[in-house]
Order: structure tokens, then C-alpha cells, then sequence
């Protein structure tokens, strides 16, 4: 359950991230509503989050997907430019978090398998 609550967060965090852009220094009204509800769901959920995942790897992807979403948000919706490089570098943290939701899984498969305590839910 800590990994889908991670990954929801981290799209808040790019929520948060382009509401904050659109707040024109919280002078408006709905994205400013927007960023601090926003932020809120997103610390909280890293906050659970790293209940179960360990902090660095938690960290890692709360700020790699959420930076990746906020650069495809603007991309997309022309507040940025698009090139070849970015795609691929947007690609690379992809699959940096993808690799490290693997390595992870692995840690605890073999943990479990050499009969060490299991990582604590909490």
C-alpha cells in the first residue's frame, strides 16, 4: 500500500508544483487553494509513504516523478518548450523510479527469504 500512496503524492506534488505558478504569488485565489490542499495530500502521503519504504528511496521518487510530471505538464500545455533531450531525460526518471520500485521489492523478497524480519508496517 506504501507505493501507490507514494505515487499519488508525487502527483500532488506536481499539482502543488503548476498551482503555484498559476497562484502569481498567491494573489489568485483558486490555484492558491489548489497548491495548499495540494501540498497537504502530498506531504501527508509521503509522510505515510515512508513508513515502509525507506526515506532515500521514498524521497528519491516523491522528487524524481513529481519534477518528471510538472516538466510533461508544462511541456504539454506550452508554458515550456519540448526537445529530444528532455524526452530522454524525462524518460531516464521514469525509469530510475521504475528501478528503484524494483530494487526494492527484491530487498524485501529476500528478506523474507532469509528469515530476517520483515520491513515494519506501520
Amino acid at each position: 500500500m506504501y507505493w501507490p500512496v507514494l505515487i499519488v503524492s508525487a502527483v500532488l506534488e506536481a499539482v502543488w508544483a503548476t498551482a503555484l505558478g498559476y497562484s502569481e504569488g498567491f494573489s489568485e485565489l483558486v490555484p492558491t487553494i489548489v497548491f495548499f490542499v495540494a501540498l497537504v495530500g502530498s506531504m501527508a502521503g509521503l509522510a505515510y509513504a515512508m513508513r515502509g519504504i525507506p526515506i532515500g528511496t521514498a524521497y528519491a521518487v516523491w522528487t524524481g516523478l513529481g519534477a518528471a510530471l510538472t516538466v510533461t505538464y508544462a511541456i504539454t500545455f506550452g508554458g515550456e518548450s519540448a526537445s529530444v533531450l528532455k524526452v530522454i531525460f524525462l524518460a531516464g526518471i521514469i525509469g530510475c523510479v521504475i528501478g528503484l520500485k524494483l530494487v526494492h521489492s527484491r530487498e524485501e523478497r529476500e528478506a523474507e527469504a532469509s528469515g530476517a524480519p520483515p520491513i515494519p508496517d506501520v
